[in-house]
Protein backbone atom coordinates (compact mmCIF):
# COMPACT_ATOMS: atom_id res chain seq x y z
CA UNK A 1 0.00 0.00 0.00
CA UNK A 2 1.26 3.47 -0.88
CA UNK A 3 1.40 5.79 2.17
CA UNK A 4 -1.12 8.63 2.04
CA UNK A 5 1.57 11.32 2.14
CA UNK A 6 3.26 9.76 -0.91
CA UNK A 7 -0.07 9.79 -2.74
CA UNK A 8 -0.45 13.49 -1.99
CA UNK A 9 3.08 14.25 -3.15
CA UNK A 10 2.52 12.32 -6.40
CA UNK A 11 -0.80 14.06 -7.02
CA UNK A 12 0.81 17.43 -6.41
CA UNK A 13 3.61 16.63 -8.84
CA UNK A 14 1.09 15.69 -11.53
CA UNK A 15 -0.90 18.87 -10.95
CA UNK A 16 2.26 20.95 -11.13
CA UNK A 17 3.30 19.28 -14.38
CA UNK A 18 -0.11 19.88 -15.95
CA UNK A 19 -0.30 23.50 -14.81
CA UNK A 20 3.14 24.05 -16.31
CA UNK A 21 1.69 23.07 -19.69
CA UNK A 22 -1.08 25.67 -19.72
CA UNK A 23 -0.60 28.23 -22.51
CA UNK A 24 -2.36 31.11 -20.73
CA UNK A 25 0.21 33.37 -19.10
CA UNK A 26 2.97 30.90 -19.82
CA UNK A 27 6.61 31.57 -19.12
CA UNK A 28 8.39 31.64 -22.48
CA UNK A 29 11.39 29.93 -20.88
CA UNK A 30 9.22 26.84 -20.35
CA UNK A 31 8.77 26.44 -24.09
CA UNK A 32 12.28 27.01 -25.41
CA UNK A 33 15.55 25.47 -26.36
CA UNK A 34 15.91 22.34 -28.45
CA UNK A 35 18.76 20.01 -27.59
CA UNK A 36 21.28 18.81 -30.15
CA UNK A 37 19.88 16.11 -32.44
CA UNK A 38 20.86 12.56 -31.69
CA UNK A 39 21.60 11.28 -35.19
CA UNK A 40 23.74 12.11 -38.20
CA UNK A 41 22.30 13.88 -41.21
CA UNK A 42 20.96 11.76 -44.07
CA UNK A 43 18.89 12.56 -47.14
CA UNK A 44 15.45 11.04 -47.47
CA UNK A 45 14.59 8.82 -50.41
CA UNK A 46 11.16 9.90 -51.63
CA UNK A 47 8.36 7.44 -50.90
CA UNK A 48 5.56 7.02 -53.45
CA UNK A 49 3.51 10.20 -53.54
CA UNK A 50 -0.07 9.94 -52.31
CA UNK A 51 -2.73 11.79 -54.24
CA UNK A 52 -2.79 12.89 -57.85
CA UNK A 53 0.61 13.18 -59.48
CA UNK A 54 -0.53 13.77 -63.05
CA UNK A 55 0.55 17.42 -63.10
CA UNK A 56 3.98 18.75 -62.33
CA UNK A 57 4.21 20.24 -58.84
CA UNK A 58 4.33 24.06 -58.68
CA UNK A 59 7.77 25.56 -58.16
CA UNK A 60 8.56 26.72 -54.64
CA UNK A 61 10.70 29.60 -53.47
CA UNK A 62 13.56 28.94 -51.07
CA UNK A 63 11.41 30.36 -48.25
CA UNK A 64 8.48 28.06 -49.04
CA UNK A 65 10.36 24.75 -49.14
CA UNK A 66 11.08 22.65 -46.05
CA UNK A 67 14.60 21.32 -46.57
CA UNK A 68 15.37 19.64 -43.26
CA UNK A 69 13.61 17.50 -40.65
CA UNK A 70 15.34 17.07 -37.31
CA UNK A 71 14.24 14.71 -34.56
CA UNK A 72 15.21 16.27 -31.24
CA UNK A 73 13.87 17.16 -27.80
CA UNK A 74 12.53 20.39 -26.29
CA UNK A 75 11.83 21.32 -22.68
CA UNK A 76 8.66 19.90 -21.13
CA UNK A 77 7.40 18.39 -24.39
CA UNK A 78 10.25 15.98 -25.10
CA UNK A 79 10.45 14.38 -28.57
CA UNK A 80 9.60 16.60 -31.54
CA UNK A 81 10.44 17.15 -35.20
CA UNK A 82 11.78 20.56 -36.17
CA UNK A 83 12.28 22.11 -39.60
CA UNK A 84 15.47 23.76 -40.84
CA UNK A 85 14.62 26.94 -38.92
CA UNK A 86 14.13 25.08 -35.64
CA UNK A 87 10.32 25.38 -35.57
CA UNK A 88 8.34 22.49 -34.12
CA UNK A 89 6.10 20.58 -36.55
CA UNK A 90 2.56 19.29 -36.01
CA UNK A 91 0.01 16.79 -37.28
CA UNK A 92 -3.75 17.39 -37.76
CA UNK A 93 -6.47 14.99 -36.63
CA UNK A 94 -8.68 15.89 -39.62
CA UNK A 95 -5.97 14.58 -41.98
CA UNK A 96 -5.50 10.89 -42.76
CA UNK A 97 -2.32 8.86 -43.01
CA UNK A 98 -3.53 5.72 -44.81
CA UNK A 99 -3.86 6.95 -47.45
CA UNK A 100 -2.06 10.21 -46.70
CA UNK A 101 -4.29 13.24 -47.25
CA UNK A 102 -4.14 16.87 -46.15
CA UNK A 103 -7.45 18.50 -45.22
CA UNK A 104 -5.97 21.88 -44.26
CA UNK A 105 -6.26 24.49 -47.02
CA UNK A 106 -7.21 28.16 -47.42
CA UNK A 107 -7.05 30.11 -44.15
CA UNK A 108 -6.18 26.89 -42.33
CA UNK A 109 -2.96 26.61 -44.34
CA UNK A 110 -2.15 30.25 -43.61
CA UNK A 111 -2.28 29.51 -39.87
CA UNK A 112 -0.72 26.06 -40.25
CA UNK A 113 1.77 26.35 -43.14
CA UNK A 114 2.32 22.93 -44.72
CA UNK A 115 5.88 21.59 -44.88
CA UNK A 116 6.22 21.81 -48.66
CA UNK A 117 8.92 20.15 -50.74
CA UNK A 118 10.09 20.19 -54.34
CA UNK A 119 11.76 16.78 -54.43
CA UNK A 120 10.74 14.94 -51.26
CA UNK A 121 14.38 14.76 -50.19
CA UNK A 122 14.82 16.81 -47.01
CA UNK A 123 17.99 16.39 -44.97
CA UNK A 124 17.16 14.17 -42.00
CA UNK A 125 18.61 13.99 -38.51
CA UNK A 126 16.98 11.76 -35.94
CA UNK A 127 14.12 10.84 -38.32
CA UNK A 128 13.95 7.42 -39.99
CA UNK A 129 14.11 7.89 -43.80
CA UNK A 130 11.73 4.95 -44.22
CA UNK A 131 8.98 6.96 -42.48
CA UNK A 132 9.34 10.10 -44.64
CA UNK A 133 7.17 10.56 -47.72
CA UNK A 134 5.08 13.13 -49.54
CA UNK A 135 1.43 13.79 -50.31
CA UNK A 136 0.09 15.88 -53.19
CA UNK A 137 -2.13 18.70 -51.95
CA UNK A 138 -5.24 19.98 -53.75
CA UNK A 139 -3.21 22.85 -55.29
CA UNK A 140 -0.64 20.42 -56.71
CA UNK A 141 2.14 21.18 -54.22
CA UNK A 142 3.88 18.33 -52.42
CA UNK A 143 3.84 18.18 -48.63
CA UNK A 144 6.22 16.16 -46.48
CA UNK A 145 4.77 13.37 -44.35
CA UNK A 146 6.05 11.21 -41.51
CA UNK A 147 4.42 7.79 -41.27
CA UNK A 148 1.82 9.15 -43.69
CA UNK A 149 0.88 12.19 -41.56
CA UNK A 150 1.26 15.56 -43.34
CA UNK A 151 3.54 17.99 -41.50
CA UNK A 152 2.80 21.61 -40.59
CA UNK A 153 4.34 24.47 -38.65
CA UNK A 154 2.24 27.01 -36.68
CA UNK A 155 2.31 30.78 -37.16
CA UNK A 156 1.44 31.18 -33.48
CA UNK A 157 4.83 29.83 -32.39
CA UNK A 158 6.86 32.94 -31.50
CA UNK A 159 10.31 31.40 -31.88
CA UNK A 160 12.14 28.14 -32.66
CA UNK A 161 11.60 25.35 -30.15
CA UNK A 162 8.20 26.60 -28.96
CA UNK A 163 4.98 24.56 -29.26
CA UNK A 164 1.99 26.80 -28.63
CA UNK A 165 0.10 24.84 -31.29
CA UNK A 166 -0.22 21.83 -28.98
CA UNK A 167 -3.91 20.81 -28.60
CA UNK A 168 -5.20 23.82 -30.54
CA UNK A 169 -8.86 23.14 -31.42
CA UNK A 170 -8.34 19.72 -29.86
CA UNK A 171 -7.03 18.58 -33.25
CA UNK A 172 -3.43 19.76 -33.57
CA UNK A 173 -0.58 17.98 -31.85
CA UNK A 174 3.20 18.02 -31.83
CA UNK A 175 4.43 15.12 -33.95
CA UNK A 176 7.19 12.79 -32.78
CA UNK A 177 9.92 11.40 -35.06
CA UNK A 178 8.00 8.11 -35.30
CA UNK A 179 4.85 9.89 -36.56
CA UNK A 180 2.83 9.53 -33.35
CA UNK A 181 1.33 12.40 -31.36
CA UNK A 182 3.41 13.72 -28.49
CA UNK A 183 0.99 13.92 -25.55
CA UNK A 184 3.64 14.41 -22.87
CA UNK A 185 2.36 17.91 -22.17
CA UNK A 186 -1.28 18.59 -23.04
CA UNK A 187 -2.55 22.14 -22.39
CA UNK A 188 -6.28 22.84 -22.39
CA UNK A 189 -7.91 23.08 -25.82
CA UNK A 190 -7.39 26.57 -27.25
CA UNK A 191 -8.28 28.55 -30.37
CA UNK A 192 -5.75 29.09 -33.15
CA UNK A 193 -4.32 32.52 -33.82
CA UNK A 194 -5.90 34.62 -36.56
CA UNK A 195 -4.64 34.07 -40.10
CA UNK A 196 -1.99 36.57 -41.20
CA UNK A 197 -3.26 39.61 -43.07
CA UNK A 198 -3.81 39.06 -46.79
CA UNK A 199 -0.92 40.62 -48.69
CA UNK A 200 -3.22 42.04 -51.36
CA UNK A 201 -6.03 43.46 -49.19
CA UNK A 202 -4.43 43.78 -45.76
CA UNK A 203 -7.52 42.09 -44.30
CA UNK A 204 -7.60 39.24 -41.80
CA UNK A 205 -10.26 36.59 -41.30
CA UNK A 206 -12.73 36.72 -38.42
CA UNK A 207 -12.15 35.20 -35.01
CA UNK A 208 -14.41 32.15 -35.37
CA UNK A 209 -12.21 29.43 -36.81
CA UNK A 210 -12.37 25.72 -36.17
CA UNK A 211 -8.98 24.70 -37.58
Amino acid sequence: MVPENRKLIAAGAVALALSGCAPAGYDAADYGGAAAPAADTVVATPSPVAGSASAEAPQLSAEEATTELTGTRVKRMGEVIENEDGFVLYRFDDDTNDPAKSNCAGDCARVWPPALTTDGKPRLRGVDPALVGTVTRADGTKQLTVKGWPLYSYVGDPKPGTWKGQNVAGKWFVIKPDGTKNLTCLPPVSKPVAPPADDATGETAGSDYSY
